[in-house]
């Protein structure tokens, strides 16, 4: 399968990309107006590769069709993603990374972004980079399957910095579910930059401006 995905370029000839999955229920409409809050004069040329989910049923939602990385099974955290769901989407990623190495963009220089489900799916496929990327941006979100996560953990990965962010207020994925994600990253080997905002499960502007400081950082030392 192959995503349909909105896109956004920043100046001709892009020589970095952004993969930014959305969440649970909406599309890849949901985040291309960030795009202008968050670039800074003087970045490299950016394409910025907003794809939509596949249409599936999700359990929690009583089976009604949406767009969804993975079905939700559960309301706990430790039962929530279904693995299978999970694993097809990060195939999907994968697919997406390929595009634009194909497109002349190297893996080195492509950010994989997400929010709540996108988030989970970025974490979880950031496991499995055996050439790092740029950077993992993972938004009011959770590892999932957190228990066997460490067993599709490759060597190569740990060399990719994080950046997660969550809100304390977050009824959806819980502030302390991040926090255990941020730690379970760094105990894996990832260095994690954690970030903490007085919201609910949204973003926020002045996530908006640490992430656009971060994302400085990795230019500058490209």
């Amino acid at each position: 399968m192959s995503l349909q995905a909105i896109e956004h370029e920043t100046a001709i000839d892009p020589t970095w990309s952004v993969i930014w999955l959305h969440g649970l229920g909406a599309d890849g409409s949901d985040f291309a107006p960030v795009v202008p809050q968050l670039v800074q004069r003087g970045w490299p040329a950016l394409r910025f590769v907003f794809p939509h989910a596949p249409v599936r049923a999700v359990t929690i939602n009583n089976g009604v069709q949406m767009r969804a990385w993975y079905d939700i099974v559960d309301t706990d955290l430790a039962n929530r993603a279904d693995e299978t769901g999970v694993n097809e989407s990060v195939a999907l990623v994968e697919a997406l990374l390929a595009a634009e190495v194909a497109r002349g963009v190297p893996r080195g220089q492509i950010f994989l972004a997400g929010f709540s489900q996108g988030g989970a799916v970025t974490l979880a496929a950031g496991l499995r980079q055996r050439e790092p990327l740029a950077g993992l941006i993972a938004l009011s979100t959770y590892l999932p399957a957190a228990n066997s996560a460490l067993a599709s953990l490759v060597p190569e990965a740990t060399a990719q910095p994080v950046f997660m962010a969550h809100g304390r207020q977050d009824p959806v994925v819980p502030y302390t579910a991040g926090e255990r994600s941020a730690a379970a990253q760094r105990s894996m080997g990832f260095a994690v930059d954690w970030r903490a905002y007085a919201m609910p499960h949204t973003v926020c502007a002045d996530e908006v401006d640490d992430l656009r400081r971060w994302m400085s950082k990795r230019f500058e030392a490209a």
